[in-house]
């Protein structure tokens, strides 16, 4: 009997100098960003301090901690933790330590359903209705200005590169510049002083050489590539060039071909003349190609 006592006795002690730890979930179910509450009370603590994690990491990760209060007095230990879950599922809280002294006390772990309480069919409807406002054009314009800006630069733009690729190239290669051009080439020729000098080779060979790139240009005709009685023959047969200037072109390239093979030597006179009458051909060329559209028209 004095045994029983005595351990009764022993049991009674240590029950009531021993810590007492309880927990508490408020709610098991929640919906998806519903708050709920766990609570840890801890009693007996004869002024023992409690360590345990620090405000707002007690819980583990999917568990968004809005509120930690820790509430603790000599004899008794209190923390309640306000939380949320925003992904659906199950999640648990498994058993949370706390210190007191050289003990460990751990809470029962607790196992939280998360579900999605909204249905596909249900309908959202705003706070507010929406109002309809009356819009001024003054109001468009503030509006869409930057984008009607935006699109009439890219108009002028793209209008502005069609104009200088169809105009700028048209104009490059239209009759009048390739004429001016080769009028100053002759001009550049004249300067050199070849007639003067009686250097006939080089003289004809820089004359010829200018006339074959002009009516390349002005003609289309294959001038730079042809030998001489194969270009006569193709311009007799193309009929672009009038029969006047044809046989200037015959006279000079003809006696061109002679003066690089040695076989002729012109005099000053003759020069100046076949100098004078390729100028005339290029400044009357444009009298040529007049003729040779209003032939097409016809």
């Amino acid at each position: 009997m004095r045994k029983i006592l005595l351990i009764l006795s022993f049991l009674i002690c240590a029950n009531a100098f021993s810590q007492i730890l309880s927990s508490n979930v408020e709610k098991k179910t929640l919906a998806l960003g519903e708050t709920n509450h766990i609570t840890i009370k801890i009693d007996n603590l004869n002024e023992q301090q409690v360590i345990s994690a620090p405000k707002n990491e007690l819980l583990p990760f999917h568990f968004e901690e809005t509120k930690d209060s820790i509430g603790q007095t000599a004899n008794s230990y209190e923390r309640k933790i306000e939380f949320a879950v925003f992904d659906e599922g199950k999640f648990t809280i498994p058993e949370l330590e706390f210190k007191v002294g050289d003990k460990v006390l751990k809470t029962i772990p607790y196992e939280i359903d998360v579900i999605n309480t909204a249905q596909k069919a249900d309908q959202i409807n705003d706070i507010m209705s929406n109002k309809q406002v009356k819009l001024e054009p003054q109001d468009y314009w503030e509006l869409y200005k930057f984008y009607i800006l935006a699109a009439l630069a890219a108009i002028a733009i793209i209008i502005a590169i069609i104009m200088i690729v169809k105009w700028g190239r048209k104009s490059k290669s239209s009759p009048v510049m390739a004429t001016n051009q080769t009028l100053k080439e002759l001009d550049s020729l004249k300067k050199k002083k070849y007639i003067e000098g009686g250097n006939f080779r080089s003289f004809y060979v820089e004359l010829i050489d200018i006339s074959r790139t002009f009516i390349t240009k002005q003609y289309h005709l294959p001038a730079d590539v042809l030998l001489t009685d194969d270009l006569i023959e193709v311009m007799k047969k193309n009929n672009t060039i009038s029969q006047d200037n044809e046989k200037i072109i015959e006279d000079v390239f003809l006696r061109g071909d002679l003066v690089k093979f040695a076989k002729t030597f012109p005099d000053q006179n003759t020069m100046e003349t076949d100098f004078a009458n390729i100028r005339d051909f290029v400044k009357r060329s444009s009298k040529d190609l007049e003729f040779e559209n209003l032939r097409k028209d016809v």
